[in-house]
């Protein structure tokens, strides 16, 4: 038998579906530091998999993202209506992305 070591934050069912697969694992519970710590890097995390995703597999992947998201307004009290709030205002202020603009460089 080989021990993989994770120390990560996992789904929370990943647990139930290891042991019926059949094997073992061990888990704890995180208090809230640590769980707003391991959101922050599950965050980076799954954008790096958005990132990288092929087209097959991106949306599946910012599912992922959106979980983590979620997970982390829920933590710190974040109401959705505000985040889509500050997006339309920033869109209001420096738009969004439908041009496809690449900024090459300023002269200063």
């Amino acid at each position: 038998m080989v021990r993989i070591e994770y120390h990560k934050l996992v789904r929370d069912r990943i647990p139930e579906l290891i042991r019926n697969d059949g094997y073992t694992c061990d888990t704890t519970t995180m208090d809230d530091t640590e769980y707003q710590d391991a959101l922050r890097a599950k965050l980076v995390e799954e954008a790096l998999e958005a990132a990288s995703a092929n087209e097959e597999n991106l949306v599946m992947e910012l599912a992922d993202l959106y979980e983590v998201i979620n997970a982390l307004m829920t933590q710190y009290g974040i109401d959705a209506e505000a985040v889509r709030d500050e997006q339309r205002r920033k869109h209001q202020e420096r738009g969004g992305f439908e041009q496809r603009t690449r900024l090459i460089g300023i002269d200063r």
